[in-house]
């Protein structure tokens, strides 16, 4: 299959020269602000849904040309049910009609979906339109997208647990063999690796319970942005930051003695 590749940002701007081990290989993204943003215009808060749309597909296209091999997007949480019901039904249909309307876009450009999430309370038809695109895409291999659709960190690692205790119940594991490694093969999709930048939209600090299993060495980096007014560039402003970090994974270098 001949890969289309990302359209060009309409400013010209172009990818930083980051090298190549300095790029993270998974970044996931907390997508926030869109109600604040629609707030500020007078409008529903279904419009700022609506309008970041575009800047989910951008930031896609800046992922691929900055050669970011995974990218995780936060799109329904297991918490959202809290919302009105009115807001949960359009953000139902609205993710149900995004995969639909972006599937061709997306596997014309050599990504491949997969998804996380519990199925339980999602609407039938979104579950569909979410496993007929990891059919479409299963063998592209640009950049895998995960969509977290009905989707909790805390939810993950629950469900992980009762698969885990299941398998150990029926003798197929040791429980004194179990390490963290065997626990990871239980989770929702454990090819994906862990996260080495994690990123937030709208100036709000906190996970929010996404990918907590996968974030536990992960670099934060919050911006000042609302999600609709988010695009590729601000994607390689994060990437630029954390190509400035020095990661550690608990360990240190011994301090220089005068």
């Amino acid at each position: 299959m001949n890969v289309r590749p990302p359209a060009p940002h309409p400013s010209g701007a172009v990818p930083p020269p980051i090298p190549r081990d300095l790029v993270p290989r998974h970044v996931a993204i907390v997508m926030d602000g869109n109600g604040r943003w629609a707030k500020q215009r007078g409008l529903p808060r279904t419009e700022g849904h609506k309008a970041g749309e575009a800047s989910l597909f951008d930031v896609i296209e800046g992922a691929i040309e900055l050669g970011i091999p995974y990218l995780s997007a936060y799109a329904f949480s297991t918490e959202n049910w809290k919302r009105s019901p009115d807001e949960v039904r359009f953000l139902m249909g609205f993710n149900r009609d995004v995969i639909r309307r972006r599937r061709d876009q997306l596997h014309a450009m050599g990504v491949r979906v997969r998804w996380a999430g519990r199925p339980g309370r999602l609407w039938k038809s979104v579950i569909s339109e979410l496993q007929d695109a990891e059919e479409m895409t299963e063998r592209n291999s640009t950049l895998t997208l995960q969509f977290c659709v009905n989707y909790g960190g805390r939810a993950e690692i629950v469900d992980a647990a009762l698969r885990l205790a299941e398998d150990i119940a029926a003798g197929r594991v040791k429980p004194g063999r179990v390490k963290e490694e065997t626990f990871a093969r239980y989770l929702d999709e454990p090819q994906i690796p862990d996260v080495d930048l994690f990123v937030r939209s709208s100036g709000e600090q906190r996970t929010s319970n996404f990918l907590l299993w996968q974030s536990a060495y992960a670099e934060m980096v919050f911006l000042n942005r609302l999600w609709p007014d988010f695009d590729r560039r601000d994607l390689w402003e994060a990437c630029e930051t954390y190509a400035k970090r020095d990661r550690r994974y608990g360990g240190a270098v011994p301090n220089e003695v005068r």
